[in-house]
């Protein structure tokens, strides 16, 4: 049931982190706050297809 996900920026765009999510206990679309290198600040970052 945990899938490989990746999460990208949404202000840069960059996919900077791969984590992994229970489909079952999750459906929807993860959603973090986590440091962009290239923006150097801490953003959110959305999960991707």
């Amino acid at each position: 049931m945990r899938v490989n996900i990746t999460l990208a920026c949404t202000e840069c765009g960059e996919r900077n982190y791969i984590t992994k999510k229970n489909k079952r206990n999750n459906p929807e679309r993860l959603e973090m706050k986590k440091y962009c290198s290239r923006e150097k600040k801490q953003t959110l970052h959305r999960e991707t297809k």
